[in-house]
Parts: C-alpha cells; structure tokens; sequence
C-alpha cells in the first residue's frame, strides 16, 4: 500500500500483516490502493481514527464460537464520536508452524493468540497432550515470534501465514469448527447514513433504568412490538458497581425503516443512556422479512388515521 500521512488515505487494523483483520479489509473497495496502518489492539485502532489519523478502523466485534469481542464492545460503548459504516465477514481456520526441521512430536509449548487458542483447543488437546501455552498479541505474532527467540516450538497461525513468514507448516485446518466466521466492522467519524437496502442491521448500546424488576423485558418489548428482531443481545459491565450492566445489541433493519425508528424513540424515552452505532448493509446480503403490519405503509398510515382524527377530518 502507498505511504501517506493523509487520514483519508489510511486505514488502521490489527497487525500485522496476514491478520484475519488484514482479510477483512481486503473487502472494503473504498480502501483499496491506501495507506494500510498495523495497529497492536482495538484501542489504537480507534485513537486512530478519533485523532485524525486514519479515515476508518477495522476490529473484529463478534465471532461465532467465543460470541461478542468483549474489548470491542467496551470500547465502542465508552468512546464518543464513532459510527459503524460496514461489516465483513471472514472465515476462520488455523494452520499450526515451526521452524524448519520442527516435527509435531517436537511440540511441547504452543504460542497463540488466546482466542485461537480458545477455537483450537480440541484438535491441540487431542494432538499434543500436555503442551503449554503462551499467549501471543495477534495470530501472526505468534508464528512471527517463531524467528524471534520465542521459547515456544510451534504457533497457531492462518493459513497463508508462510507467505509472509519462514516457516512449515506441521498441520492445517486444526479450528475445531470448520465453519467459524469472525465478524468485523469498520469504524468512523462519519454521521452520513447510508441509505437503506432492505438489507441491514442497525447497532446500539443501551442500559437499563434501574434494577427493578421486568426492566429487561420492559427494554425488549420496545422492540419486539414493532416487529423488530434482534440478531445480537450481550450484556456487559458498565464498571461502576456490582450488577450493572449495558447492552449490545443488533437490530435487524435500518434506523430510517419506521419500525426501528419507532422502536429507538421507545428505548430512548425508557433508557438513561442510548448509543446508537448505526446503520449500515449487512454482509451477508439476508433480506429482512418484516410482517406486513410493520411495513413503513403500515406505521404512515397509522399516523395519518391519527392526524386525521386531531383535525377532524372524517374517520
């Protein structure tokens, strides 16, 4: 990728290269032929973005065997000025490496990155009994850390990874789900929606009022009557006390289809504090069926039977 220290010509996302993050950005047209700036953890990714030096951040948010990236989530909910403006899906699969001359007998401490680990586990357990782990800070860290005087004998890495690295590969397709996917999103400062596709997904954080009793389902019903289906539901910590926690949460729908605009300003009358994410093409490209009486027909008319009632007009 071309040098430039201009921040709409450069993109952050977890290094190094050969990252699952790296494979994420690869599907964004928008950032093809710019600057691709390596970062170490979420963090950077988004001071990047917040202080100006890069356009957008790609994280992962979601993966479908550990479920929500519990760093990206608290981030996003503590820091101000964000929007998502797009999600890409990559799969997930895993090679383990060693140097050269390194049997799968010579194994006995593997470096990887602890969610790899978490989605490895199995075939590692299975393969090499007893084995120790050291936790590396990204998947390509691991294997790099191999040529670097690392005192493991192996690495959990992606596949591909001996395009950047020298180093064999000992054995391949060890995730123990072959049809793991990982979920990124790009992050930035923009407040321009994109239009509406009949293809998204709207995101928000939300906490609850207090801690009475049916305050859960009194946040749910916002949503589940007007229709409104939920992809993703975590709850995490707001820190300040023991039992409190915020929501993230996944609409199916965008914030200008009336129904989940109908629902935000419901959630918003009954939560303290609502962070709305935004709205953006969901990638997998799933049409979002909607009942016909949460239609956008259906929420205009009801509003025009309404103020056709407040001005008189014949029912």
């Amino acid at each position: 990728m071309p040098e430039t220290t201009e921040a709409s010509d450069t993109y952050s996302y977890l290094g190094p290269a050969g990252t699952f993050t790296e494979a994420a950005l690869k599907q964004v047209p928008e950032a093809a032929g710019k600057a691709w700036r390596p970062v170490n953890n979420v963090g950077e990714a988004l001071s990047d973005v917040i202080e100006g030096r890069s356009v957008g951040a790609m994280i992962a948010i979601e993966n479908s065997i550990e479920g929500g990236v519990s760093a990206t989530q608290d981030a996003l909910a503590t820091i101000p000025g964000l929007r998502i403006i797009g999600e890409y899906l990559v799969p997930v699969n895993f090679v383990l490496v060693a140097r050269h001359g390194t049997t799968l007998a010579d194994v006995k401490v593997v470096n990887a990155h602890p969610v790899a680990y978490a989605q490895t586990h199995k075939w590692l357990e299975a393969s090499l009994p007893g084995h120790g782990h050291i936790p590396a800070t990204s998947n390509v860290a691991a294997a790099a850390s191999l040529l670097d005087g690392s005192l493991a004998d192996a690495a959990v890495a992606p596949p591909g990874i001996t395009e950047y690295h020298d180093l064999t590969v000992l054995a391949e397709g060890i995730g123990d789900n072959p049809n793991a996917v990982t979920r990124f999103v790009l992050v930035s400062r923009t407040r321009t929606l994109p239009e509406p596709t009949g293809s998204d997904k709207t995101s928000i954080i939300a906490e609850l009022p207090d801690d009475t009793a049916g305050r859960l389902l009194e946040m749910l019903e916002q949503f589940a009557t007007r229709g409104v289906n939920m992809s993703l539901l975590e709850s995490r910590p707001i820190g300040d006390a023991l039992g409190r926690y915020r929501f993230v949460i996944d609409l199916d729908g965008h914030i200008l289809d009336e129904r989940v605009a109908d629902a935000l300003l419901g959630l918003k009358r009954f939560s303290p504090k609502v962070v709305f994410l935004g709205s953006y093409p969901r990638a997998d490209k799933q049409t979002i069926s909607v009942s016909p009486r949460y239609s956008n027909e259906s929420f205009v008319d009801a509003r025009d039977w309404l103020r056709a009632l407040i001005s008189g007009e014949p029912a």
